[in-house]
């Protein structure tokens, strides 16, 4: 397998969203309580797999319409998410040719040479780009979380951002992870969504294995850094503060495997851009 980490964007929200720990409230975590100035910029990664039996993209960023001119735009970014208050709770920009459908074009392909697209949660900076990848052959998520999207669609979620798009959701076929709920996508244990929920209900890493059984670990928003794990710093935005513990603990363990070659979370600002080829 060929991996591509792909930076579409970046998101700016207060310090204690990523790194609040188990004592931080949501109110501390939405940034109402800090300052602007002292808000953090952190890269907004999805990643095209190039897998011996197809294209996966794991996740979408941000849309083009919410970011027009490469720049922050405070009016586009309310309209495209169509909350206002998710633009106080976390703001994004795109730089021009940032955007994914801009970046597949620059790689030669386009949304229908996807096979898979898998969304790891519903949260705005994973899946409001989802629209522009409407064309991909197959657009999945885990049924916990489009129901779970559903009961928090005042304040968290958007139904416009999958709206017209072939969303499908899949049940668990396997058991692998910290709540014992996978979905193996191919059968043969090379792509493994493993739920990590707390930060919401159906949030899925994405595992990838090769023959040899060294694997890389794409931990979405179950941390936001390779910290996160390394001193358990749970995230500010929970449903589960128990259960989120519980993920990260599971995420420290698969990180230190030996078998592991490379841990991601979306939101590193030490992670570049790069290629993983095994």
């Amino acid at each position: 397998m060929r991996i591509h980490v792909i930076h579409t964007g970046e998101v700016r929200v207060s310090p204690y969203l990523p790194f609040g720990g188990d004592n931080c409230n949501l109110l501390k975590a939405s940034g109402i309580t800090t300052p602007k100035r002292d808000w953090i910029w952190l890269p907004v990664s999805v990643y095209l797999i190039e897998h011996p039996r197809g294209r996966i993209l794991v996740d979408t960023g941000w849309h083009r319409d919410m970011s027009p001119d490469g720049v922050y735009d405070k009016k586009a970014q309310i309209k495209s998410l169509g909350s206002w208050i998710l633009y106080h709770v976390n703001q994004g920009r795109i730089a021009q040719g940032q955007a994914i459908d801009e970046q597949l074009q620059g790689m030669g392909l386009k949304p229908s040479d996807l096979d898979y697209v898998l969304l790891t949660h519903l949260d705005c900076d994973h899946a409001n780009g989802l629209r522009a990848v409407a064309g991909a052959k197959h657009i999945l998520c885990a049924a916990e979380e489009l129901e779970c999207a559903r009961k928090n669609s005042v304040v968290r979620y958007k139904k416009k951002w999958w709206q017209g798009v072939d969303l499908h959701t899949f049940e668990w076929n396997g058991h692998e992870g910290p709540v014992g709920k996978s979905f193996d996508l191919y059968g043969d244990g090379s792509v493994v969504m493993v739920n990590i929920p707390g930060h919401c209900d159906g949030l899925c890493a994405v595992k990838l294995t090769n023959a040899e059984g060294k694997f890389v670990l794409l931990f979405a928003d179950g941390g936001y850094a390779t910290k996160s794990w390394k001193e358990m710093i749970t995230s500010g935005v929970a449903l589960d503060k128990e259960l989120q513990r519980r993920s990260l603990q599971w995420i420290r363990e698969q990180s230190l495997d030996p078998n592991c070659i490379e841990s991601l979370a979306t939101h590193d600002t030490d992670v570049k851009p790069h290629i993983i080829d095994r």
